[in-house]
């Protein structure tokens, strides 16, 4: 149940009350700032190498090397305090040419600028006022090939700062350390050739990685080089995939740009070699709350624009930026919010154990919703984010439970008898999971113990961009590694779904966020009705157990044996024979784990026995699988324990309506 405050838990448990709602659109997707880029500048340069940096000053500084055909000359542009009216079209000529990629980076006023000829040198031009002015060329080291791809640099608070090359197939890292470069290391990775580098400093050097694997695969990874935050210093993660395309097929990645705003956010080219083919940008974020480490990325979207060599992102202020070397855009970065509560007709929210939805109906009669998504409703479109906070009139004001958040999927002008409103159709996370659809193949714990069971969960959540918590869970959930397969067009309620068969944990969807619980039969009531609360209407049903045995089949590889558990509920079967459901998975590979696969299956059986609902006046903190009691004398309950599995909540001021029904089930 979510926290109340002390003057709400008493208001709501009042025989009057005064209810109140609020509701507001937000420019968020699953709890993360939408980004509405504008292109500021269209020119007319060469689509390649190229970077972008903007020190402290929010000077916009960039960098981009011509073709082959013209040399590969390396320019350099400052535009002082960029926006609409800017020129970005001046650049200056550095005087090196037969570079073969170039990185930027800054802190404060200082900015770097690194490039690679094609006679290995490791270069650096430096500034220390904003890129105003600049130091003469350095050399700071040799690349072992000229065979470079790409080249990210980044620095960390203090002024230390590190940079990563990709050549063929080794990354490499040159750090400066209190004035001093240091000699360059290499990872401790096997792959094929790589095909790009980015990186963001953040307590560790937080890198992302395209190319191919030992297999020709082609592969986005993101990759953590330590620094003593989520990795030990000089030390290297594990690779992360967040793309893959088959060897032999026609997809490859090229090109990564990263930055951290509210996420990390990232940009790379999936380029096509088939029929129509192309270079497109794709971006994608990690999601809220979420470490780099943890690797959970929303499903990478295609970006309108055509280009091989990637859009490089930055921020300052108020504003993201992105570039290449023709274009430059700018994107608000602030949350944008429009309050709809005072226009609030009624509100019928219904969440279920895998679904949620929220409608609501604004007064529109003298049309001020007749334009959603223009002008001062800009906000208010398909896709953003409609937050959801029931609440009471109090002795402390006007307050509410927050927490709660939908994505807008369709709205409706209405019209009858003179009245005239607008209506929002909105839906919870798990609608959200139903449209995604795998791209490609994800396969874990083939050979080795990759991903537990919860950690495949988290994956398939983010990929909607959908973060995983806790609220209790089992030792199967983090102790199970399942040879699993998300396959191509797999959605993502049908592989949580599949997941949740292998364990005794439930899951559900609250605002931007997915909540593991592990119902126990023992588990405390965290709330009354029947006493201050009361309870309108009561049903409670109690009935057979749909299943009440459970085989399950699994198989020993190393004894190279049947593994066969069976799990009863014993009452059950001595009043209405055995009622079998028969489960094979050669996952399972010890007995116990058997026998928690049976008793989770007849957990579940439990839980849906025991039917029944109330109406109650709203509780602004219910949730679904909390348990509570109930007193209700006239159906002989004394605090009797049941668990909740769905919720209806009704506003409808104009007839004084304001009340949740709750389905039951068994604890």
């Amino acid at each position: 149940m979510r926290e109340l405050t002390s003057t709400l838990l008493a208001a709501q448990k009042q025989a009057t009350v005064t209810p109140y709602v609020k509701i507001e659109a937000k420019n968020r997707i699953a709890g993360v700032v939408r980004y509405d880029w504008s292109r500021l500048y269209d020119g007319s340069e060469d689509d390649y190498f190229h970077a972008l940096t903007m020190p402290g000053d929010g000077s916009l500084v960039r960098a981009r090397i011509t073709p082959p055909s013209d040399s590969r000359k390396l320019y350099r542009q400052r535009v002082a305090d960029p926006g609409p009216g800017s020129d970005f079209s001046q650049w200056t000529y550095t005087n090196q040419y037969n570079v073969v990629v170039v990185a930027a980076a800054s802190l404060g006023a200082e900015v770097s600028i690194f490039w690679i000829k094609t006679n290995r040198e490791i270069r650096r031009i430096k500034s220390t006022d904003y890129g105003a002015s600049w130091g003469s060329p350095e050399l700071i080291d040799y690349s072992p090939t000229a065979t470079i791809d790409g080249l990210a640099a980044a620095y960390k608070p203090g002024g230390d700062l590190a940079i990563f090359l990709a050549d063929q197939s080794s990354l490499y890292v040159k750090k400066h350390v209190s004035g001093q470069w240091q000699a360059k290391s290499v990872w401790d990775k096997t792959t094929g050739d790589l095909s790009g580098v980015a990186c963001v400093y953040d307590a560790d050097w937080n890198l992302l990685v395209t190319g191919e694997d030992s297999s020709g695969n082609y592969k986005l990874w993101s990759l953590v080089y330590g620094d003593d935050g989520d990795v030990a210093a000089g030390s290297w993660s594990a690779l992360k995939e967040l793309a893959s395309a088959p060897s032999g097929g026609d997809f490859e990645y090229h090109q990564p740009f990263l930055d951290k705003t509210d996420v990390y956010r990232c940009f790379f080219v999936e380029k096509f070699t088939g029929t129509e083919a192309y270079n497109r940008p794709f971006w994608s974020h990690s999601v809220i709350g979420a470490s780099f480490i943890d690797s959970l990325w929303r499903e990478p979207v295609p970006f309108n624009l055509s280009l091989e060599y990637g859009l490089a992102i930055a921020h300052h202020g108020d504003y993201g930026w992105l570039s290449s070397p023709d274009g430059v855009w700018r994107a608000k970065l602030a949350v944008q919010s429009l309050d709809l509560t005072a226009d609030v007709i009624n509100v019928r929210q219904e969440l279920e154990e895998m679904a949620g939805r929220l409608t609501v109906a604004l007064r529109n009669d003298d049309g001020r919703y007749a334009s959603p998504g223009q002008g001062d409703l800009a906000v208010l479109d398909t896709g953003c984010q409609v937050d959801f906070s029931p609440g009471y009139v109090t002795t402390a004001g006007s307050e509410t439970s927050s927490g709660q958040s939908f994505s807008l999927e369709a709205y409706e002008h209405t019209s009858s008898a003179g009245r005239a409103s607008l209506v929002l159709h909105a839906r919870d996370g798990w609608g959200v999971m139903g449209e995604w659809k795998a791209r490609h193949q994800f396969r874990w714990n083939k050979v080795s113990e990759d991903m537990s069971v919860k950690d495949i969960i988290a994956f398939a959540l983010a990929r909607a961009g959908i973060k995983l918590d806790v609220e209790s869970q089992s030792s199967v959930i983090t102790g199970f590694y399942p040879d699993f397969t998300i396959s191509p067009d797999n959605d993502g309620v049908a592989v949580v779904r599949k997941l949740l068969t292998f364990v005794p944990d439930v899951l559900f969807v609250e605002g931007n966020k997915a909540y593991i619980v592990n119902p126990l039969s023992s588990d405390s009531s965290v709330y009354s009705y029947g006493g201050e609360h009361q309870v309108r209407e009561g049903v409670y049903r109690q009935g057979a157990l749909g299943t009440n045995r459970v085989q399950v089949e699994g198989y020993d590889v190393g004894g190279e044996e049947l593994i066969l558990a069976d799990s009863f509920a014993w009452d059950e079967i001595d009043r209405l024979y055995d009622r079998l459901r028969q489960i094979e998975d050669r996952n399972i590979s010890t007995v116990a784990e058997a026998q928690q696969r049976g008793q989770a299956c007849l957990r579940q059986a439990e839980m849906g026995a025991a039917e029944g609902s109330i109406l109650i006046p709203v509780n602004c903190g219910q949730q679904l699988y909390d348990v509570i009691d109930i007193t209700d004398a006239r159906a002989a309950l004394d605090e009797e324990k049941k668990r909740v599995l769905g919720l209806v909540l009704f506003y409808h001021p104009e007839r004084g309506e304001y009340s949740q029904r709750l389905r039951l089930g068994a604890v």
